[in-house]
């Protein structure tokens, strides 16, 4: 076989679908947290502080300057606000997944079978011990 068929036969799978669906949903899933996240959380927690937008809280290490071309320099600023968004983002992707991951494993969860009845020579000794006993 060669390789187009074995990829031909790769992609049939149904788990490769199974992936890319996931992927799909994964990605229109991470745009709702980001939204989320940063219109609806994210503004309160804000508002309850005092005003601060996280989105533009940065740590700036250095200022933009122009150079002697005339050409402006930008400035050199460490992201704490979207490093905060992207780690609640996290959480909550890390939440949903566990939830779901709970449900689906509650769902695939075989009931506990009954013990099985000992065999018949077991019995049969038990009834023995018994009958001794007396």
């Amino acid at each position: 076989m060669g390789m187009i068929g074995e990829f031909k036969e790769f992609i049939a799978r149904g788990n490769v679908v199974d992936l890319a669906v996931g992927v799909v949903i994964g990605a229109a899933f991470g745009k709702i947290v980001t939204t989320l996240v940063d219109k609806i959380i994210m503004p309160p927690i804000g508002y309850l502080i005092g005003g601060v937008d996280f989105s533009k809280w940065a740590w700036t290490l250095k200022e933009a300057t122009v150079d002697a071309a005339g050409k402006e320099v930008p400035a050199i600023v460490v992201g704490i606000g979207e490093f905060l968004n992207t780690v609640i983002q996290f959480v909550i992707v890390a939440f949903a997944i566990f939830l779901l991951v709970k449900a689906v494993n509650r769902l695939h969860r075989k009931p506990e079978a009954a013990p099985a009845a000992p065999p018949e020579d077991v019995l049969l000794l038990r009834e023995i011990r018994d009958a001794l006993k007396k």
